[in-house]
């Protein structure tokens, strides 16, 4: 009886929640709500370690897997040949998290893959000052320095039990050779991505009644503020450089919390242009992730969104490029 309970007011909660990201979400919401409420079809990518020995990782990925007849295929990387290497499998299958070992870093990282998606739009290149603002958990700051070595990766995160979070992340992944701390300046590239719903967590963060369910709606309707906030002046494009590069991002439907903070920022900050990301990224990965059209010209980014047999999602992402003001 008890169980039964619990199962009932979730399932409340869990509608309160649908019922918000509805009329926020592009059609057709069945096939997405499906994939979200279904961990059992979630797909896992798993992100090699430059930094550690990952050979014999590599050869059991290419080689076919144990549970499965397909085998998984590697990330393309649009532009020149990266260090980054992602590999994805066709299945549901998930890669056993790797172990921990004293004295050794970890050789790969799992995710979901479209995670990668900000950190390729950022496009960092070697010596590149870079700027992760929201930084925990870390997979996107360790994505970064697979593909180029920033001088230097600034890696923020305000709250402690992330921060604590992301220090271990990195201290796992990372030589403690690249680590150090860094004034603050002007950043070539500065990724905001930023606290948002995460529909996922949102919808298996475990059962609260109706009264818990409601105080997470309301901190959802603040989001959209905050996220403004962080991408306007004061955080995001106040550490861009004059010709640099700002990215951001959520892991959310909301249009809320995606395209209208986008707008948002365009309408109050005459110094920003977006740049369009179909044919740099959504072209050459489309085999791989299924992204849905926004329904506004200019785009205002990319929506990736999760289907059966590519769970990858939600991930909206949207790069800016900042001049410096007009005199």
């Amino acid at each position: 009886k008890w169980h039964r309970i619990a199962h009932r007011s979730w399932s409340k909660v869990v509608q309160c929640i649908l019922e918000v990201f509805r009329p926020h979400s592009p059609p057709p919401h069945t096939h997405i709500l499906a994939v979200l409420l279904n961990p059992g079809c979630w797909q896992y990518g798993v992100m090699l370690n430059r930094f550690a020995a990952v050979s014999e990782v590599k050869q059991r990925l290419q080689g076919p897997h144990p549970t499965s007849p397909t085998q998984p295929s590697s990330i393309p990387h649009p532009g020149p040949p990266p260090s980054l290497q992602c590999f994805i499998h066709p299945s549901p299958v998930r890669y056993p998290s790797p172990p921990h070992r004293q004295g050794q870093l970890k050789p790969y990282y799992l995710m979901n893959a479209a995670s990668l998606l900000p950190v390729l739009a950022l496009g960092v290149e070697e010596g590149d000052r870079v700027l992760d603002l929201c930084s925990a958990p870390g997979g996107k700051a360790l994505a970064i320095l697979q593909t180029a070595d920033p001088a230097p990766l600034c890696c923020n995160e305000m709250d402690p039990h992330r921060r604590d979070w992301l220090a271990k992340t990195l201290e796992s992944f990372i030589p403690q050779s690249l680590s150090s701390t860094s004034e603050a300046g002007m950043y070539d590239k500065v990724l905001l991505d930023a606290p948002c719903s995460n529909d996922r967590s949102w919808l298996f963060s475990g059962p609260g009644g109706e009264q818990h369910g409601a105080v997470r709606l309301r901190e959802r309707a603040r989001l959209p503020t905050l996220q403004t906030q962080l991408l306007r002046y004061i955080s995001a494009l106040a550490a861009v450089r004059p010709g640099g590069v700002a990215v951001y991002s959520t892991c959310t439907l909301s249009r809320s919390e995606n395209q209208e903070v986008v707008e948002a920022v365009l309408n109050t900050c005459p110094g920003v242009e977006l740049q369009d990301l179909e044919e740099e990224l959504a072209l050459p990965l489309q085999e791989h992730f299924t992204f849905t059209p926004l329904g506004h010209t200019p785009s205002l980014g990319l929506l990736v969104v999760p289907q059966q047999g590519q769970t990858w999602g939600p991930m909206f992402l949207s790069r800016a490029l900042w001049f410096e003001w007009s005199t």
